[in-house]
């Protein structure tokens, strides 16, 4: 009995000293997502320019395209605009979701969509605009649904609405060319 009073405190400080560390040693931006091999969520978002055109999934089939989950209050996201409009005019297909912050009435001003509508133009036309057009996730019903944990995220959707990669953080050159450019020339391919 004396040595199960030893050895079992010995035990737990070892499995959660291992624990810890192989945290040290991972990336955060690499963890395994549900989504992966799986067709995109159900869901009837509208265009954040044209609110009375709404997008579902059956509307992005067809070509292979990445899903960039952003913000004009994301820093991160700003800043990689310029390297995804230079990927847009190579060809590459990139759909906006655009992750609106929840908002706290006691604090901030309602939503309004005009407002945004201007926020947004003005940032894609400082920046560059790298979408073929943004869909509004106002209830961040779809981000949830994709596992969104913040933004930018981005996903390689195949051309039947498979969901074939995720990435979280920006898009630069060296993740285009290591990471993400191979996959979505595979997932482009007929």
């Amino acid at each position: 009995m004396r040595k199960i009073i030893f050895y079992a405190p010995l035990a737990l400080f070892l499995a959660l000293a291992l624990f810890l560390l192989s945290g040290l040693f991972s990336d955060p931006r690499e963890r395994a997502s549900a989504i992966i091999d799986k067709p995109l969520p159900n869901f009837a978002l509208a265009d954040l320019m044209q609110p009375d055109k709404i997008w579902t999934p059956e509307a992005l089939t067809g070509e292979t395209f990445l899903l960039n989950v952003w913000g004009v209050w994301c820093p991160t996201c700003n800043a990689e605009l310029g390297y995804l409009t230079e990927l847009r005019q190579q060809g590459v297909n990139i759909v906006g979701l655009y992750y609106e912050l929840p908002r706290d009435p006691a604090f901030d001003a309602p939503f309004d969509l005009a407002v945004l509508q201007q926020d947004v133009a003005l940032k894609l036309q400082q920046q560059g605009n790298p979408y073929q057009f943004n869909m509004l996730d106002l209830e961040r019903s779809l981000s949830l649904d994709l596992g969104v944990s913040g933004a930018p995220e981005t996903f390689i959707v195949d051309a039947n609405g498979i969901v074939r990669a995720h990435h979280i953080g920006d898009i630069n050159p060296q993740v285009w060319r290591t990471k993400l450019a191979p996959l979505y020339q595979q997932w482009s391919q007929p």
